[in-house]
């Protein structure tokens, strides 16, 4: 579950913290970058369990409405999402069941907000349609469920709030934690029951080595690397970068230079992402540029050994440019606007 974008995530907020805190014991910061990673697998199993929670909420509603209309002569209320199938086999998960018991994690101290959700759930479009729908396959109850937390609780600041409370790790977690609970809701089988497999915490040995190295590779030849930034930045203003563009750059050049399979754009394109997230508004174009000379001239100072390759930003926005350019000089009568015969 955890991936290398998540990886990467944790690696600028624990490199950015490294140089902030006075303490700077690198293998302290490693173990605190791997307790970080573990902790977003708990956030993925936790999620898990809110759907469980608020089945079981549904069970006790339906119980006291039951309950009342038997006294008093009416109808019951439908069982329906109460004892939803797929809701039911999660709940009988072995993996998750091992979660609980090893992280002692549980809804049960947040019984208000269970309610709340599961109000907002019934009085949604969603859930009316689903109880109103005479197809009671398994297939639909997985469905609604997907739906019902795409719609309700991936964009949900009381629970983001929740969730923050329980845990600073969790503070930038949940919207990339959200994509594999939603990725699980669609690979459960009933086949498998209460064997289905979960999501494991890393894809394979290879993308914890992927964090350990590149985590090591930023901190240890932080001077280098920014040296390099200070050589291939001679067009650049380099006092206009902020503090984040820096530690943000310094990781992107440690990955260029320990993962030899990564291709250079990649690279670039994940941390120009997330300067737009962690830095100012204009840090992603500009780490584009920077990080796009910086390659550049690591290639050509053979420091660097892979091709550069196309850098989808960079040929946009020298299209741009030249649209730019052609529509100023069209505008000045310099240049006509060429005349395309009509195949027809």
């Amino acid at each position: 579950m955890i991936n290398r974008e998540l990886i990467r995530i944790k690696i600028v907020q624990l490199t950015y913290a490294y140089y902030q805190n006075g303490n700077k014991n690198m293998d302290s910061a490693e173990k605190e970058l791997l307790f970080s990673l573990s902790k977003a697998y708990h956030l993925y199993n936790y999620l898990l369990l809110l759907i469980i929670a608020v089945t079981k909420e549904a069970r006790h509603q339906v119980e006291v409405l039951t309950t009342r209309a038997k006294r008093e002569g009416t109808e019951p209320p439908s069982d329906k999402f109460a004892y939803n199938k797929f809701a039911m086999q999660l709940e009988e998960n072995k993996m998750l069941q091992e979660f609980v018991e090893t992280q002692k994690q549980t809804w049960d101290d947040d019984v208000e907000f269970i309610r709340r959700l599961y109000g907002q759930i019934t009085q949604s479009d969603i859930y009316r349609d689903y109880m109103e729908n005479q197809d009671d396959s398994y297939e639909t109850d997985r469905e609604v469920w997907r739906q019902l937390y795409k719609a309700l609780v991936v964009e949900n600041d009381d629970l983001s709030s929740l969730l923050e409370d329980k845990s600073l790790y969790w503070n930038d977690d949940k919207e990339v934690v959200d994509t594999f609970v939603l990725k699980t809701i669609k690979r459960f089988d009933p086949k498998n029951k209460k064997n289905q497999e979960l999501l494991p915490e890393y894809k394979d040995e290879e993308d914890k080595d992927f964090a350990r190295r590149l985590f090591r590779a930023t901190i240890m030849n932080a001077d280098q690397y920014q040296r390099y930034m200070s050589d291939a930045s001679r067009n650049w203003d380099f006092s206009r970068l902020a503090y984040m563009d820096v530690v943000i750059m310094q990781i992107a050049i440690a990955e260029m230079l320990t993962f030899p399979a990564i291709p250079i754009s990649v690279t670039i394109n994940e941390f120009v992402d997330l300067a737009k997230i962690y830095s100012t508004p204009k840090s992603g174009s500009y780490i584009n540029g920077m990080l796009d000379s910086i390659a550049r001239y690591l290639i050509k100072e053979g420091t660097l050994l892979k091709p550069m390759g196309e850098n989808p930003r960079r040929v946009k926005m020298e299209q741009k440019r030249a649209g730019k350019r052609w529509t100023t000089q069209n505008n000045e009568g310099q240049q006509e606007e060429p005349k395309i015969d009509n195949p027809e």
